[in-house]
């Protein structure tokens, strides 16, 4: 069987933790800042679940993880 190909624009965004789940960054952080407040801004640092109803997509772009 062939290999696979990494996308990599997902690779460069979504990774694998050592149990197994997917993390993203958070959109909403790259401009327009002053008006969100300190505790929005805070939530928005912390990486996020992909949600469940996506994973199966997204495992099928990264076929062997990124660590």
């Amino acid at each position: 069987m062939p290999k696979l190909k990494t996308r990599k624009a997902a690779a460069k965004r979504i990774w694998l933790t050592k149990r197994g789940k997917l993390k993203r960054f958070r959109i909403g952080t790259s401009h327009l800042m002053g008006h969100k407040s300190g505790k929005r801004k805070r939530q928005l640092r912390r990486p996020k679940s992909v949600a469940g109803v996506d994973q199966k997509v997204v495992r099928r772009l990264l076929p062997y993880g990124r660590f």
